[in-house]
């Protein structure tokens, strides 16, 4: 067994190595198709990558906007200030700010300009306020149902949520997930048509060859293994030059995107392919390589019969 398996792994080795040899003596046809597969993929993977970034930076974001509780003017503020520790016990909530009666008062006759006007008022007419910040990354149903929650609550008058920005902002993210996934179909088989095609033609100007190699008995199978470790480079050498094109520019809108970051007052740092990510795109070149040489070797082979 320990025999087989090594001549089984020396036989693959000396498979690879001439293929290789076989894309060196073809420099230029092999560049071409490997740089083709590499930007058809370098598309769907740079959105993908974009959306993440997006994601990344939402969650960054006061995603859930903030709920404001008007307290009841009859509501004690020893009894408000019990309920605001309550609320930030919650778990689906970050921090809770209290704003006093005084507070609002004074808020509003700054922001206002009609501070002369409310001083002739014999009572505060603004109730106390609660403003809630919920958890970042919450979706839309569970900020519905904390509003619920704490609009039971007896000391409250009036709770508001604004959660329609929430929800475009998921409906957008979604949106662009769904296009990203239906875009990368459409080129992953634009991908297997350049291997096949690639594949196809490489069996063609090797048909004497193959036919001399079925005459002295050898095997579909044995046949078929250097085309499909042909696909299976172009597909891997592809996905390598789009993880290089997809970092060349990261590098180059790096700089830009934090300076028009930072002129806002915000740091953001743009994120490339993680190691996870560039794994799965190696990968998915690998097999869209190897599938699209398999659909093309094995549909030619069995029309290429000795005579």
């Amino acid at each position: 067994m320990i025999r087989f398996l090594r001549k089984y792994g020396r036989h693959h080795r000396h498979v690879l190595a001439t293929t290789l040899q076989q894309l060196a003596r073809a420099p230029l046809a092999s560049l071409m198709t490997v740089a083709a597969i590499g930007i058809t993929l370098a598309l769907p993977t740079g959105l993908y990558v974009v959306i993440d970034n997006l994601q990344r930076m939402s969650q960054g974001w006061d995603t859930g906007g903030q709920i404001s509780l008007f307290m009841k003017r009859d509501a004690a503020e020893s009894s408000i200030e019990k309920l605001a520790e309550r609320v930030r016990r919650m778990r689906a909530v970050a921090r809770v700010d209290y704003i006093s009666r005084g507070q609002a008062l004074a808020e509003f006759k700054q922001l206002s300009g009609f501070g002369e006007a409310l001083n002739v008022l014999d009572r505060n007419p603004l109730p106390a306020l609660l403003v809630v910040h919920p958890t970042p990354g919450q979706n839309p149903e569970a900020l519905q149902a904390l509003l619920r929650d704490l609009r039971g609550n007896d000391l409250v008058e009036t709770a508001q949520l604004d959660v329609d920005w929430v929800r475009r902002l998921h409906a957008l993210l979604a949106l662009a997930e769904r296009a990203v996934w239906s875009l990368g179909a459409l080129l992953a088989l634009a991908v297997l048509l350049t291997i096949g095609n690639t594949i196809r033609l490489a069996v063609l100007n090797r048909r004497d060859e193959i036919e001399v190699m079925k005459l002295m008995g050898g095997t579909d199978t044995f046949i078929r293994r250097p085309f499909l470790y042909a696909g299976v480079l172009h597909g891997l050498l592809g996905a390598a030059v789009t993880w290089v094109i997809l970092a060349v520019t990261q590098l180059f809108l790096s700089g830009p995107i934090a300076s028009l970051a930072a002129s806002y007052g915000n740091e953001l740092r743009v994120e490339g392919l993680s190691v996870a990510g560039s794994g799965v795109l190696l990968t998915a070149g690998a097999l869209l390589g190897w599938l699209g040489s398999r659909l093309a070797v094995g549909r030619h082979l069995r029309a290429i019969e000795p005579s």
